[in-house]
């Protein structure tokens, strides 16, 4: 089975399982927009996660913090997020909270390597 590291472990998990690690990184896009970024507020998505539960951790990030980043590294796992953020869209309507969806492009560093990750902050409008 594969091991990400622990500083961006993907999520395979359902939503209530989902652990943070509080050592790992503050992502730019949060801190070049002047808004600090809580560990926890920050998803990371694999190609095997399963999009509805992402999708009900992103909805249950921006009902209690009032955002959520996502964040996905390859083809895979962009698909997957983006599909989690179609839905959790839906989720948080159901709620009245019509969420808007606002992606970038970050630098993240793994295993000393430098990758592009698709980051995608949601929040209300």
């Amino acid at each position: 089975m594969y091991t990400a590291p622990t500083h961006y472990a993907p999520i395979t998990a359902s939503a209530e399982e989902i652990e943070t690690d509080d050592s790992a990184f503050v992502p730019a896009t949060l801190a070049a927009m002047g808004v600090p970024a809580k560990r926890s507020d920050i998803l990371k998505v694999s190609s095997r996660s399963r999009p509805s539960a992402v999708a009900g951790a992103i909805a249950g990030v921006v009902r209690e913090s009032g955002r959520a980043e996502v964040q996905a590294i390859g083809a895979g796992a962009a698909n997957q997020a983006i599909k989690a953020v179609a839905i959790a869209r839906d989720y948080l309507a159901e709620t009245g909270i019509n969420a808007v969806c606002l992606p970038s492009f970050i630098d993240v560093v793994i295993d000393e390597e430098d990758r592009t990750a698709l980051s995608m902050v949601v929040e209300p409008r």
